[in-house]
């Protein structure tokens, strides 16, 4: 059954892990639902070569879920940790079956998630002229705030930037003192952030790499989660910036200009031709730096948080990521 078909409309919804054999199914939904919402002529194609389900659920199968009515899978939905951070997403649900509440049976299990993780900041990213979808997330607690801007530039090779190591060029023994840096990094921006989940997916499953700058003081000026590529978050010839983050305090904007420079640098050095990177507004400084740096926004959405605070969107924060 492919995912224009329909399904019974009379036949109950279930809820269970997402496993390996249903990514085909849950990756063909997840591009025609959200080809459809945007009325692109050829759903199925929408995103390209980037892959969000497969990666995500490779990082934490007991975390992604599938909707089942019939036995057949009709949507899905992932929930990260991030420490103290927990989003989730991409929900999807075949557009055959949109209104039939689906999205709050996917719901319930990623809220089960954050209770298992005891995180203590919940947030996702949706589109901000949909009331259906505010509503929805509403109903669980989340609240909109600020926009989040998905900006990208065009490669340009630069000079190679002082400090910058890449983790996946680090061995064995080195990689357990990198990932302590970088808690005490993203600790100082939110209090128990950690993007060990990502560095470490991102090496296993050679999605990328990781950049970390040095710091004066045996510590990190920064680091930036990187997806390089098709098959990943980013696909053909992008280099996507999951996630990036400076040391806050006095020179962080000079630190942050760095970051984006290493960023580049890494695409250039793998032959790409676009950075992607997104940004909270809240953050206006950081957006601001990026706007210097060349950065355009191509595409935008709504953070919601729960609770409805900043976390770690406020305008002293020098954080790229934007919760897709």
């Amino acid at each position: 059954m492919t995912a224009g078909e329909r399904t019974s409309l009379a036949a109950p919804v279930s809820v269970r892990p997402l496993v390996e054999p249903d990514l085909d199914q849950a990756d063909e939904i997840f591009r025609v639902a959200f080809g459809t919402f945007l009325g692109v002529p050829e759903p199925k194609t929408f995103f390209g070569t980037a892959d969000y389900v497969r990666t995500r659920w490779a990082a934490d199968p007991h975390a992604a879920f599938a909707a089942t009515v019939d036995g057949q899978v009709v949507g899905s939905n992932f929930a990260t940790n991030w420490g103290s951070v927990g989003f989730f997403g991409p929900l999807t649900v075949r557009p055959d079956l949109w209104d039939r509440h689906i999205g709050r049976h996917l719901m319930e299990p990623v809220m089960a998630c954050f209770d298992t993780w005891e995180n203590r900041h919940l947030g996702l990213f949706t589109f901000s002229h949909s009331p259906k979808h505010l509503e929805l997330y509403r109903r669980y607690g989340f609240w909109p705030r600020f926009l989040t801007a998905i900006m990208k530039k065009q490669v340009a090779a630069g000079a190679a930037v002082p400090g910058r190591v890449l983790y996946g060029e680090l061995t064995a023994a080195e990689r357990p003192d990198a990932l302590s840096l970088s808690r005490a990094l993203t600790g100082a921006v939110y209090e128990g952030l950690t993007l060990e989940r990502e560095i470490t997916a991102t090496q296993v499953q050679g999605l990328g790499d990781t950049i970390l700058l040095e710091g004066a003081d045996s510590g990190l000026d920064g680091l930036a989660v990187c997806h390089c590529g098709a098959g990943t978050e980013a696909g053909e010839d992008v280099c996507f910036v999951k996630f990036g983050a400076v040391r806050p305090g006095p020179g962080a904007a000079d630190r942050f200009l760095r970051l984006l420079d290493a960023c580049e640098q890494l695409a250039a050095d793998k032959g790409l031709g676009q950075l992607d990177a997104g940004v909270n507004l809240a953050r206006q400084d950081a957006y601001q730096c990026m706007v210097d740096r060349g950065f355009r926004t191509w595409m935008q959405g709504v953070a919601m948080h729960k609770p409805n605070e900043p976390g770690y969107s406020h305008p002293d924060a020098y954080v790229i990521d934007d919760w897709r």
